[in-house]
């Protein structure tokens, strides 16, 4: 048990890690998916992406993303109807599995882990820029739009070497925020907006930078911000406007109790900030010892 703050933020960094078991079931299918595909479609590409691949993951809550990369000849116009032809090749090879369409992505919900399901992003070469590879996705309204998973996890390194590993545990600490407390935003929102934050700050300590950020967004009323890799142009924090009135209210809330966390531990009162964040996290946060 933690006796000050930076014991609980590692502490709680090495709880909200994924398990060996859960990193295990989140590579079981995939050589099987990827036959599939090579098989059904044809297949340019096949690697991971998202929070698995850019480590920043959460136990008990992250999916499994892989972008496909189809060749063109084998893509529809319409966006929809692709997501739908990769959707019925997978349906036809999972039939017990409820495969189903959540753009941009075909998900394959196995298994008991929630590593285990499985989004297959489903993607058109377009180009290289800058060194990185760009590719069209669904956008939601049946086209596409351009995106770079390789230049926004090369963004993300490169801010997290810059201050010795510490960036990925503060995006870690800013989803599990997310995920505890059932919050509509997305999580790649959140990524790039802790990684921009974090590459214009000269050091990171936790409890202040994850008051700081939480501050920030509801601030900033959750806009949109622009790439920073001059990718994907904005990027936008929730699916609806509802969602994102939603998102608001429990960001003002997680706010003010990051900042009585702040004021506590200020006041040498590590016991009633450990409170705070414990509130904050949804009582995950592990329990201060004397």
């Amino acid at each position: 048990m933690p006796r000050d703050i930076n014991q609980g933020f590692d502490d709680f960094h090495n709880k909200i890690k994924t398990s060996a078991a859960e990193t295990a079931a989140a590579k079981s299918h995939r050589a099987s998916i990827e036959a599939c595909l090579r098989s059904n479609f044809g297949l340019n590409r096949f690697v991971r992406i998202g929070s698995f691949g850019n480590g920043t993951n959460i136990s008990g809550y992250s999916d499994v993303d892989y972008l496909a990369s189809l060749p063109t000849a084998s893509l529809k116009q319409s966006s929809t109807s692709s997501l739908a032809l990769v959707r019925d090749a997978l349906d036809k090879r999972f039939p017990n599995t409820g495969v189903k369409v959540s753009t941009p992505a075909v998900v394959c919900p196995f298994g008991s882990y929630k590593s285990e399901d499985t989004e297959v992003v489903v993607a058109d070469y377009i180009k290289d820029d800058g060194g990185f590879k760009v590719y069209e996705i669904a956008d939601g309204n049946g086209g596409w739009m351009q995106v770079s998973p390789d230049a926004h996890n090369y963004y993300v390194a490169e801010v997290d070497k810059k201050h010795s590993g510490k960036v990925k545990p503060l995006i870690r600490f800013i989803k599990a925020w997310k995920y505890y407390r059932d919050v509509p935003i997305k999580s790649f929102y959140l990524e790039m907006r802790v990684a921009k934050y974090a590459d214009g700050e000269s050091c990171i300590v936790y409890d202040i930078d994850v008051k700081r950020i939480l501050a920030m967004l509801r601030d900033n009323e959750l806009a949109a911000m622009q790439d920073p890799m001059g990718v994907a142009g904005y990027i936008y924090p929730c699916k609806t406007d509802s969602f994102k009135q939603d998102a608001l209210s429990k960001l003002n809330t997680a706010a003010t109790r990051a900042e009585k966390a702040r004021s506590a531990e200020a006041d040498g009162d590590t016991k009633t900030a450990f409170d705070w964040w414990r509130l904050l996290y949804n009582d995950k946060f592990p329990t201060y010892y004397l």
